[in-house]
Formats: structure tokens, sequence, C-alpha cells
């Protein structure tokens, strides 16, 4: 497995304590216990157990408060990449190293891409027209499907509705989701935890948009892209 994209250095490996105010993680090093930022405004389901060993990164900028990251946790007997900003990343290397099938044709890139009153993660233009991909982060794993959100996401039904509605006007939209945790088999949304996500969801593959389920594979030093997963639904 080819690292697309390398963690910030260093990389430190810790252990959780606890979570507080959806962004701030304590952990320690067997020696002190201090504040991490993680970006992750998800439950990380399962993910957060009390001695958990985690992996973090410090920031080159000095002047923030809180100079480590949360990057992945140790969880399935393997790493999951915790950090929101990963999928862009993948998606974006991916794209210039080839290793997405979905983007053999595609010869420009455009990240933040703005259609209409939308805002997508990434523009790719090909002989064939543009795709507009809105990239996901997948931590939850249930009885061996990879599944999203792990909690209530507004933002992310407005994602899909945004979706459809450029796909119905003749384009090609996909939602590129990075299944970090390991142990899936297939992919599916997590109607258990938000069924209208889920409702969203299989109404936009109706619609024409695509989803790209990929698994992740995360070791200390960064993360790399493995395998496409198939869309369950009944």
């Amino acid at each position: 497995m080819d690292i697309l994209v390398p963690f910030e250095q260093p990389i430190r490996q810790v252990r959780f304590v606890r979570r507080e105010k959806r962004f701030l993680v304590l952990v320690e090093d067997g020696t002190e216990k201090f504040w991490v930022h993680t970006n992750n405004s998800g439950s990380m389901l399962g993910l957060l157990r009390p001695g958990e060993e985690m992996l973090i990164s410090k920031s080159p900028n000095p002047k923030r408060k809180l100079p480590w990251t949360l990057e992945a946790v140790y969880a399935n007997d393997d790493w999951c990449c915790v950090n929101t900003s990963m999928p862009n990343k993948i998606l974006y290397a991916a794209f210039e190293h080839r290793a997405l099938p979905e983007l053999a044709k595609a010869t420009k890139l455009q990240r933040e891409a703005k259609v209409g009153q939308s805002r997508l993660d990434a523009r790719f233009e090909s002989p064939g027209g543009d795709i507009w991909v809105e990239a996901k982060n997948v931590t939850l794993v249930e009885d061996n499907s990879a599944a999203f959100p792990d909690a209530v996401t507004v933002r992310g039904q407005k994602h899909l509705r945004e979706l459809m509605a450029l796909a119905a006007q003749g384009l090609r939209v996909a939602g590129f989701y990075l299944v970090s945790l390991a142990g899936a088999h297939c992919f599916a949304p997590a109607d258990y935890i938000d069924p209208e996500y889920a409702s969203l969801f299989y109404q936009a593959l109706d619609a024409g948009v695509e989803a790209w389920p990929y698994t992740a594979k995360v070791t200390p030093q960064g993360v790399g892209l493995d395998r496409r997963l198939p869309v369950w639904r009944n």
C-alpha cells in the first residue's frame, strides 16, 4: 500500500482520556496529560474508549492555542483516521497519482469549486464533462458494513440535496466516502442514526448521484487508498 497523504510531522502516540465540547480531547503519554484539538464534530461512535491508543500530529503554526491535532485512533485491530480533512486530501492526491479509476480521464482539478449556490469539495475536468465531488470521512462499521454518518448531520443532508439538484441539471456528481475503519465489506447510510440522511442518500442514487465508497489503509506514517466497496440497499 502506497501512502498518498503522509501525516503532518512530528507524529506522536498517546492514549485517550476523555473528550469535551466536541473539539477538545484529553490525552496522556505516560508522563503527562494534555489537550489536543480534533476537527471531527461527529460522535466517533465506538472509537473513544479510555486508554485507546491515538496518533496526534504537531501543527507548524506556532500561534495555535493547541499545537497538537488528533489524526487517528486504534480500533478493530488497525488505525482509523478521524481527521475530517483527510478525505479531501486523499481525493486530491488520488487524482494526482491516478489512483482512483473514476477519475482516470480527468485532466484538471479545482478545489472548493462553486456551482450556482453550492460549493463542493472538488470539480474535475474531463473530456466527457466536469465531475463534481463531495468528500466524507467514514469511521463507523457495524456488522461488516461501513456506515455514514455517526451522528445526525443537517449539513450532510444539505449536501445530498445540492448533489441531487446538480444531477437534475445533467451534471455528473458523486459522493466520495473514505472508509477509515477496518472490517467493512460494503457501505450503506446509517439509517439507525440519521434516517433523513439515509432516505436522501437513496433518493440521490435514484437521481443519478454516484457513490464512491473506498476503504483507506491507515498507518502511523499516513493514509493510502485501498479498494472500492459495494453499496448495500434493500
